[in-house]
């Protein structure tokens, strides 16, 4: 390679820290300059290489700037060592706990796109446990589902859904019709499917209907499996509109309502502090978010 085409180093270095810290300040501040010299050698670095590297506003890499992190990264580490030290050898392991269904849904579909842009992250996905912040094993990153508010770990929310009620077609057509499902007639004389993941006393608080949480019907503590027996003629249940849209686009669900809710509840992308900084965990984590919908 010609040596023009070689960025400056302090261009890198910069590139480097704002990728891993996701902050102009910090990054100026652990580099010892200004804020504007490191918006100056951003600018610079990306003039160099003629793509844009960050998302403008919160620093989020673009896939060129993503692809681009892992050679910069490498490069550096080369340089830290030392004349004979053995470099180290072998794929970067990162550890992810993810609730069932939304790895169903959002991850697998998608992760062969994540293995081809970043080839040397040797990923491990675990299961965690939806709203009780159970994980199999100590993880790098952990996708929990809630209200958010976690005061054990840092986190940012990266899914957020509206609900509705939902059942099968077959469902429909021998108890319906529904006007809405937003009377108390109607949410009281069907069977609804139940989950502490989506309460129906959300839905009758949405409603103004003065009902308390069902104390009767099937019961799941996994949405994926809530979607699959409203399917199959369970009942009523509350369905997410992103989380269950394999449902309703296969018609395998219809909602009964056109007044959907939103749900206190959502997901959300969560490391302990300084996770962020080792490049793979803020690789999956922007990676993750640019995939969702």
């Amino acid at each position: 390679m010609a040596i023009s085409r070689i960025p400056p180093i302090q261009c890198l270095l910069t590139f480097e820290a704002v990728a891993r810290l996701r902050s102009a300040s910090r990054a100026a501040e652990e580099l010892c300059v200004t804020v504007s010299a490191v918006s100056h050698r951003l600018r610079q670095l990306e003039t160099h290489m003629g793509v844009r590297l960050f998302c403008r506003g919160d620093f989020a890499l673009t896939a060129e700037g993503a692809a681009y992190l892992q050679h910069v990264a490498t490069a550096l580490a080369a340089l830290q060592q030392m004349p004979g030290e053995r470099a180290a050898v072998g794929p970067r392991r990162l550890r992810v706990a993810v609730t069932p269904s939304f790895c169903r849904q959002f991850v697998m579909p998608k992760l062969e796109l994540f293995r081809r842009s970043y080839p040397d992250i040797e990923l491990t996905l675990q299961v965690s446990i939806p709203l009780r912040d159970v994980t199999a094993e100590a993880a790098d990153l952990e996708v929990r589902y809630g209200l958010g508010g976690y005061a054990d770990v840092e986190h940012r929310l990266i899914l957020s859904d509206v609900v509705t009620p939902a059942c099968s077609p077959a469902f429909l057509d021998e108890f319906g019709p529904f006007d809405g499902f937003e009377h108390e007639a109607e949410c009281t004389r069907v069977r609804l499917v139940r989950s502490p993941l989506e309460p129906w006393a959300h839905w009758y608080a949405h409603c103004g209907l003065p009902l308390a949480e069902p104390a009767s019907g099937a019961q799941f503590n996994d949405l994926g499996l809530v979607y699959d027996a409203a399917a199959s003629g369970f009942g009523v249940a509350l369905v997410r509109h992103k989380l269950g849209a394999a449902w309703f686009d296969s018609g395998r669900l219809l909602s009964l309502s056109a007044r959907p809710m939103n749900s206190p509840f959502g997901h959300y992308i969560c490391w302990t502090p300084g996770a962020l900084e080792r490049w793979e965990c803020a690789a999956f984590a922007d990676w993750l978010q640019s995939v969702l919908p």
